[in-house]
């Protein structure tokens, strides 16, 4: 039962529009390190202390790897960055030099790890997102040293709502995903690693609800990510109406025609994955394509960089996987926000702004060579008929002439359709010449919303900043989807805001001709795009963009949707 100084429902940032009722499950808080472990008790324990500090730490990275194989898309990948947390030669250097000062093995080890997430912390961006993922290698590193049980969940034994003040990935990667109905946390962002694993996995999340871990574990609560809510102890009213949309939702997914506007306009319906498993599955007809295949785990888990001989087979299973659907590969999307082991870069104050994405031929160009040397490989072992369907596109290009040579490189190796991702102003802003060098664009709107409101995507607080219903983004957008229909040319939108039924509305009025967004998501997308016409999503678009907010844009959209798909999808519950 809800307490008086406790809230019967608390409010937060919703991830999906997926709901759920389920008791609640609360994951084992971090171990504290008892006075007595602080300091060694005599100088020559020095020796054994340092072997017991790294002994765990290397248990903790080889777990991490463990657990990351067969862990799908994401998780996958930020496991394996984990795991190379632990086992970072600097991080072993500095518990040393605090052995070495008389401090305790659990002790040298929190220590350490504090000193490393205050230098990421200033940093900044990314640098700062990757904090919870290094409190997880603390924590379980000094539970080993203190033989105490390692924090995270116990086992679920019924399907149950997991709380958290924020879920590190050796959490994550603990839970029995068939059991778990939801995910909620304190912290974390709509761009943290939580909402991107519950996104991927279509699990209803909502992040940043301040108070929930106050819920006493076992109570029944109320998950919905379309309202962005928690709420203890649900009354019937409640619990029907959420179990009535999760049918609706089953209804929906059962319907795979190819994505189109009422009156017959396309609109091809694309899935967003991180790995192979994930291509494999969606499934002969749950998507019709792949409208990103982001790479970076082939890299960001490698010791040396990946040869082609290497990526060459990767690439090969994932078009095979595909069946012939058009398959849009981004080239790495790696650099000083997402360090690669084997590439020691100068630090940089402001990363977001630094060497990463297609900048990094500045300095390692044999990485681009080699991934697109690959990629051709993979894409002529197809038969001919299929090899156009093989897209191949450049993340943060910020000029012409780079998309220019990039394209030259990609089709000198026989990728012949070559694209590039708009991510900055400078891209959609010079759109048209961009797509003078290219097949196609696709729009990153999560990045694009960053670089225009100059507001960090990973700090939550400037939420609002981000709103993919900013007016000045959807100027940028509508930029890039007019030089696309002047061109004649593709413009695709592979950024979450694509998977908000209402703003593909505006999306598909605004010109933009594909929408790439995780697998969950494509249903009700889907179901929206046929309830209207394109001359309505014109609509919905032009009044959007005549708005003096975000909030006012949406209110407008919103205003001139099908009222029956409103109350379908809860369409005036998202957003509010």
């Amino acid at each position: 039962m809800t307490t008086a100084d406790q809230p019967r429902t608390t409010s937060g940032l919703g991830v999906g529009r997926s709901a759920a009722v389920a008791p609640l499950a609360v994951v084992r808080p971090a171990p504290l390190i008892p006075p007595d472990a602080l300091r060694l008790s005599d100088p020559a324990d020095a020796g054994p202390a340092r072997e017991t500090a790294l002994r765990a730490l290397a248990e903790v990275a080889d777990e991490f790897l463990r657990r990351a194989t067969g862990a799908p898309g994401a998780l996958g990948d930020v496991l394996r960055s984990t795991s190379g947390m632990a086992a970072d030669p600097d991080l072993a250097d500095r518990i040393s030099a605090r052995i070495s000062r008389g401090e305790g093995p659990a002790a040298a080890v929190d220590g350490a790890v504090g000193e490393i997430i205050a230098l990421l912390s200033a940093a900044g961006g990314l640098f700062a997102e990757r904090s919870t993922d290094l409190r997880s290698v603390r924590d379980h590193a000094v539970a080993r040293i203190l033989g105490l049980p390692a924090p995270g969940l116990p086992e679920l034994r019924e399907p149950s709502v997991v709380c958290a003040v924020d879920l590190s990935p050796a959490d994550t990667a603990s839970l029995d995903l068939t059991r778990v109905a939801a995910l909620v946390t304190e912290s974390g962002g709509p761009t943290g690693h939580t909402a991107i694993i519950a996104r991927q996995l279509g699990i209803p999340c909502v992040v940043r609800a301040a108070g929930v871990t106050l819920i006493p574990e076992g109570t029944l609560v109320a998950v919905d990510a379309a309202t962005g809510t928690v709420t203890a102890d649900p009354d019937d009213s409640l619990i029907g109406s959420l179990r009535a949309r999760a049918r609706t939702e089953r209804a929906l997914a059962e319907d795979t025609a190819p994505g189109a506007t009422a009156d017959g306009r396309p609109v091809a319906l694309l899935a967003n994955v991180g790995t192979v498993e994930d291509i494999e599955q969606l499934g002969p007809s749950a998507a019709e394509g792949v409208g990103l295949f982001r790479t970076e785990v082939l890299f960001l888990d490698a010791v040396r960089a990946p040869s082609r001989d290497r990526q060459t087979p990767v690439y090969t299973r994932a078009l095979a996987a595909a069946r012939g659907a058009a398959t849009t590969i981004r080239t790495l999307d790696a650099g000083a926000d997402k360090p690669l082991a084997f590439a020691r870069q100068e630090p940089e104050e402001n990363p977001a702004l630094g060497v990463r994405g297609h900048r990094l031929v500045r300095t390692m160009p044999e990485l681009l060579e080699e991934q697109l040397a690959a990629l051709g490989a993979a894409t002529r072992a197809l038969p001919s008929a299929d090899r156009g369907r093989v897209r191949v596109m450049a993340p943060m290009v910020s000029t012409a002439e780079e998309a220019r040579v990039f394209a030259r490189l990609a089709r000198a190796h026989g990728v012949e359709t070559v694209g590039v991702m708009i991510e900055v102003p400078a891209a959609a802003l010079r759109a048209a010449s961009f797509l003078a060098e290219v097949d196609f664009v696709s729009v990153g709107t999560n990045d694009l919303a960053q670089y225009t409101m100059a507001a960090d995507r990973l700090t939550g607080g400037l939420h609002d900043l981000l709103d993919p219903w900013q007016p000045a983004v959807l100027d940028l957008v509508a930029m890039v989807a007019r030089a696309g229909t002047a061109a004649d040319k593709p413009v695709g939108v592979c950024g979450e805001s694509a998977s908000d039924p209402l703003m593909a509305l505006a999306l598909t009025g605004l010109g933009v001709t594909s929408l790439s967004m995780s697998a969950p998501a494509l249903p009700a997308v889907r179901h929206a795009l046929r309830r209207h016409s394109f001359a309505r999503c014109a609509q919905i678009a032009e009044a959007a963009l005549s708005a003096r907010s975000a909030p006012e844009a949406r209110a407008a959209a919103l205003a001139l949707a099908d009222p029956d798909v409103i109350g379908l999808l809860r369409l005036d519950d998202a957003g509010a």
